[in-house]
């Protein structure tokens, strides 16, 4: 009886170590989204977009998490903000509005449990995959317009990029804890896309004729929006480099939250 006694014991001692957390966590976060890549090609931050987003996470143990978010945020970028005189004069601009689901697992560096005066906070990084909707679109004459419907870059109808897709999320973040319940969440993430259209820019200019017969009069002055030289000549020559599809577009989000814990702690039970 002793010894069963104290089996169950060091049983449980080992289970309150390994696994003392176990379960859910459920909150929100806010901050800002940032775009980079063709029409930000100098990692420029200065113009963040609102970023937000729910979070569902499950903790394994003190180390392990599965997470599944839904977030939302948005980007721009303009042309006229380079300091390339190429990129200025290509004077091309976008806005889009980005809706993402990921899945994601997640490593504590430090263990942690929440409640405890000593493991009440940890670094951690994560990653796994987003599947992601974005819109590019442009301001002309005052109204927004989408550009993915116009083709900007020769693409035939019906074989436009697709506005849902694909990518990696990845990033690196802090939790520490209010008290038993409730912690705080700082975290830094990227997410790396398949696609290199979030901003409908990549390879290069198509023919104006081709344009016109596909797409129509309002994608002839969207797909070639360049600074004219005195002698009247735009950028946008057949073939002539228009982005850069070896680097694939990316964006960011930063962001702080509140996550309240369902979870209980663990332990086997004994017939």
């Amino acid at each position: 009886m002793k010894k069963k006694s104290l089996f169950i014991l060091l049983f449980c001692s080992f289970c309150l170590i390994s696994e003392a957390q176990k379960g859910w966590e459920i909150g929100g976060w806010l901050g800002v989204s940032n775009y980079f890549g063709d029409l930000n090609t100098k990692f420029d931050v200065t113009r963040p977009g609102p970023a937000g987003g729910i979070i569902a996470r499950h903790n394994f143990n003190k180390r392990i998490c599965l997470r599944f978010g839904a977030n939302y945020g948005s980007v721009s970028a303009n042309d006229a903000d380079s300091k390339n005189s190429f990129e200025q004069r290509r004077n091309l601009s976008f806005q889009s509005h980005i809706i993402e689901g990921v899945a994601l697992f997640e490593f504590n560096f430090l263990p942690y449990e929440h409640g405890d005066y000593e493991e009440f906070f940890t670094p951690y990084v994560y990653g796994g995959l987003n599947v992601y909707h974005f819109n590019p679109r442009t301001k002309y004459e005052d109204r927004w317009v989408a550009l993915q419907p116009l083709g900007t870059e020769g693409q035939f109808k019906g074989e436009e990029y697709a506005l849902t897709q694909l990518g990696l999320a990845y990033g690196v973040g802090l939790k520490m804890d209010i008290n038993a319940e409730w912690s705080f969440n700082v975290q830094f993430g990227s997410r790396y896309l398949f696609s290199d259209y979030l901003d409908d820019v990549s390879t290069v200019y198509p023919d104006e004729d081709d344009i016109e017969s596909l797409r129509g009069d309002l994608a002839v002055q969207l797909y070639d929006r360049s600074i004219p030289t005195a002698e009247g000549i735009k950028l946008g020559q057949e073939g002539r480099q228009r982005g850069d599809d070896s680097n694939h577009d990316f964006y960011t989000m930063v962001g702080v939250g509140i996550v309240y814990y369902f979870g209980k702690i663990y332990c086997p039970t004994f017939k």
